[in-house]
């Protein structure tokens, strides 16, 4: 992997050593990981055993960040960059290692969220507000998951219910007149807490900035508002059987600039609802049944657009437990629509997984393969293999190949721009992985590359109906790169940090992929002082490119934020943030301007 040192590079060089110093000298406890996690195979795993790269932010991680949107808690994670058209309501990608935000799978409470438009989902639609835990899960997961996990997975889920009431109330404010209200209650009821419950709703506004200083575009503040809920509703039929309901709503209205005197606004409605049944029918035998729907809307005025995806999921799926062996197997099936004037398309997936674990004394061994059949396509293959080894008690290694695939996007066929002898996008992965834990401190080191074929690009015209260009799968793709990441309890500072060095590239050209960076870091610090939670964080990312043709130059940037929270009452709580405290001027899309130094309060009455 060839990655030439900018003084970025040369700074980001400098932490990796710190990053793993801060947990090769935790050496004082030895509690081990219990954590569970669900998305790494589809099955609850235990942190200890994962085979993959996998991270977890909690309820209390998302509560302290005072971020407006998910795509700002993710962005401080290993792997995970961020690039946005303007202020949090505007368009918004995930990059994770470097691969096309399209290529990321996405879950909510179970339930698949894309856009058969854009390709992927779209992530100014999902309320942060309502989301109470995100696993990330990094690499291909096709032969678990099916169509469209080339670059990863990452699964949201709201807050379940748990024993007693609890009601919260939260208000809070910050810079650009952003205004949030939030209310829910959860808990248990009936006999033996048999039945659980969470419900929660919050609206949130904000006046914004400009998000083009440019002439040719509207001067005025692009604001944004959203209103949003989300109902988990669990019944525990008895000790082996059990029902989950989950639905989330979410509008959200946002101003951008498309022209010099027009108001441009852009409406989205996101709609999710999911039902499951899991049962453990056997000693060795658990079956999950479950029946999912999402909507996706997008439309803008006063230039007249609209697109909308309607995707339905419905999955069987069995685990069968014999001592150390677990064998899995599931059916599922994936219905999408697509309604962008003049299309009106609808296409289906059905596929079959199988797959094999095992954990012996120092071994562990995971086994995938999947096929899936698309109505448009026909049979697609994936697979996946993984190993690790326990060296000792504190030293773990991995390694893993896996294949994946993304079929082409209803729109990326039989739009205006759309060809429809569009192939699948392909994907193969191969990483190793070097772990080191004690107690509550950590390190790893992880190592990938993944190349993709027919990967679809926007080319020139022929072929399609447009004489401005047309969809092909005309491009290569290599994501290549190592991440570091630590977490060490130094005295009374909890330290925490991240470095990836990649290099995202079109094989054909040699160029960096657009919008990403070939180095970026992420490193915090936290600690309670005088019964005040605080923290500080750096956010660190080299030079990108914005156009393919690697002509235009987005300057590196280095922030630095603060948070704080602390209990001002018994049922009352205080968190406070300050991001981009150097108000550093940085873009991650050209000509869109970011928000500057940003101050948010916030106030919680939750009941102990």
């Amino acid at each position: 992997m060839k990655i030439r040192l900018s003084r970025m590079a040369r700074v980001a060089a400098c932490l990796s050593p710190l990053v793993l110093h801060v947990a090769a000298h935790a050496q004082s406890t030895g509690s081990a990981l219990t954590d569970t996690v669900v998305t790494a195979n589809r099955t609850e795993q235990p942190l200890s055993d994962l085979l993959s790269d996998v991270s977890i932010v909690d309820r209390e991680t998302i509560a302290r960040s005072g971020a407006v949107g998910v795509a700002d808690v993710l962005a401080r994670l290993p792997g995970i960059e961020v690039a946005r058209n303007g202020g949090p309501g505007n368009t918004t990608s995930v990059f994770l290692r470097g691969a096309e935000s399209r290529f990321t799978a996405v879950y909510l409470d179970g339930v698949r969220i894309d856009s058969q438009s854009t390709g992927g989902v779209q992530w100014e639609q999902i309320p942060l507000a309502q989301i109470d835990r995100i696993e990330v899960l990094r690499g291909p997961a096709a032969a678990v998951y099916g169509s469209d996990a080339i670059g990863g997975v990452i699964q949201l889920f709201t807050r379940k219910g748990e024993a007693g009431f609890h009601p919260y109330v939260g208000i809070g404010g910050g810079t650009h007149g952003t205004g949030r209200l939030e209310a829910g209650a959860s808990g248990t009821a009936g006999v033996d807490n048999a039945f659980d419950y969470s419900l929660g709703v919050a609206r949130e506004i904000s006046n914004g900035f400009n998000a083009r200083e440019v002439a040719t575009q509207n001067p005025d503040k692009d604001g944004y508002r959203s209103t949003s809920a989300n109902a988990r509703l669990g019944f525990r039929i008895d000790a082996r059987n059990r029902l989950d309901a989950t639905f989330l709503a979410n509008d959200l209205e946002s101003q951008y600039d498309n022209s010099r005197r027009l108001n441009d606004k852009s409406n989205h409605t996101l709609r999710t609802a999911g039902l499951t049944y899991t049962g453990q029918w056997t000693d060795f035998w658990k079956a999950t049944v479950q029946a999912t729907a999402s909507r996706s809307v997008y439309e803008t005025q006063p230039s007249v657009y609209r697109t909308e995806t309607e995707l339905h999921n419905y999955l069987f799926q069995n685990e069968f437990r014999f001592g150390e062996h677990l064998f899995t197997a599931a059916l599922e099936r994936r219905e999408d629509n697509l309604q962008n004037t003049p299309i009106d398309r609808d296409r289906s997936q059905n596929g079959i997984a199988l797959g094999y674990a095992l954990k012996h004394g120092a071994h562990t061994l995971q086994l995938h393969g999947r096929h899936d059949d698309d109505s448009e396509f026909g049979g697609k293959n994936t697979g996946s293999a993984a190993y690790g080894y326990a060296i000792n008690s504190n030293w773990r290694a991995t390694a893993s190949v896996g294949t994946a695939f993304r079929a082409p996007t209803l729109y990326q066929r039989f739009s205006e721009y759309g060809l429809g002898s569009l192939r699948p996008e392909t994907s193969r992965n191969v990483e190793a992985a070097l772990h080191w834990s004690q107690g509550a401190s950590s390190a790893s080191v992880t190592v990938y590359r993944n190349k993709v074929d027919n990967l679809i690009s926007f080319g020139a015209a022929g072929g399609c109906g447009s004489t401005f260009g047309c969809y092909r799968n005309t491009a290569h793709a290599q994501y290549e790169g190592v991440t570091f990441a630590g977490a060490h309890k130094l005295g009374a500072f909890a330290l925490r940090g991240s470095l990836d060095l990649q290099d995202p590239k079109d094989e054909d050209t040699g160029r960096q992929l657009a919008r990403r960076a070939k180095q970026h870091a992420v490193l915090g610090a936290d600690t309670r002082f005088a019964g005040v939670d605080v923290g500080a964080e750096m956010q660190a990312s080299a030079h990108r490119w914005d156009n393919a043709a690697n002509t235009t130059r987005l300057g590196g940037y280095t922030l630095f934020n603060l948070y704080a929270s602390t209990r001002i009452a018994r049922d009352y709580s205080l968190v406070a943030r300050i991001d981009n405290l150097a108000d550093k001027f940085y873009q991650t899309a050209n000509t869109y301007a970011t928000a500057g130094r940003v101050l948010y309060v916030g106030v919680k009455w939750a009941p102990q």
